[in-house]
């Protein structure tokens, strides 16, 4: 009987609320990619769940800023040879807390946006919106384009002190998998 209440209260932890049930469902992924043609630029719009584990919010909420890139990699198959790289491109968000202002920023190039709270800064880094890959002149149309995207906190652009920190943390390797995707551009209508 003992054993029993034993294997069952492990099984409880293992699944429950603090065991692995509970990590694998925060495991960080791409849940939608989305190409799209406007004004003769290849467009994508991309939502991602990633969640930061304690020792990150606390570390962003004490002011280091944290570092995240978007990779994405588009190929055209070539039967006679190696893919055709199209685009292969990253995009890095730097969120930020200012103790002094009292203030959460998103930057993203030259780009730097106050925000309420760190949710709402990590909102900014989920939802990727609009981001131009390339003109559409540089594609050709009805051919098939394979391509993947990760999201990744980047270490690389921490103080050295946090990336040796980050090299000995399984806590500060936060990353996506590769995921696929795939498009074909249509044929123009003809306009008559």
């Amino acid at each position: 009987m003992m054993s029993r209440l034993l294997c069952g209260l492990l099984l409880w932890f293992l699944v429950g609320p603090f065991g692995l049930g509970q990590a694998y469902a925060q495991d960080p992924r791409v849940t939608r990619i989305e190409p799209t043609i406007v004004e003769g630029k290849l467009e994508l719009d991309a939502d991602i769940e990633i969640q930061l584990n304690e020792q990150l919010r606390d570390a962003a909420e004490r002011g280091l800023a944290l570092y995240f890139t978007a990779d994405i990699v588009i190929n055209r198959e070539r039967w006679w040879w190696f893919d055709e790289s199209v685009v292969n491109t990253s995009r890095t968000w730097r969120v930020q807390y200012n103790a002094l202002t009292r203030q959460w920023r998103v930057a993203m190039d030259s780009l730097s946006l106050p925000v309420s709270s760190l949710d709402e800064a990590m909102g900014m880094v989920r939802h990727i919106r609009h981001w131009v890959l390339a003109d559409v002149d540089q594609l050709d149309r009805e051919v098939a384009y394979q391509g993947q995207l990760r999201m990744r906190l980047d270490t690389s652009h921490l103080t050295r002190p946090f990336q040796v920190n980050a090299l000995n943390s399984s806590s500060w390797s936060l990353e996506t998998p590769w995921a696929d995707f795939s498009f074909e551009l249509a044929k123009p209508r003809d306009p008559s």
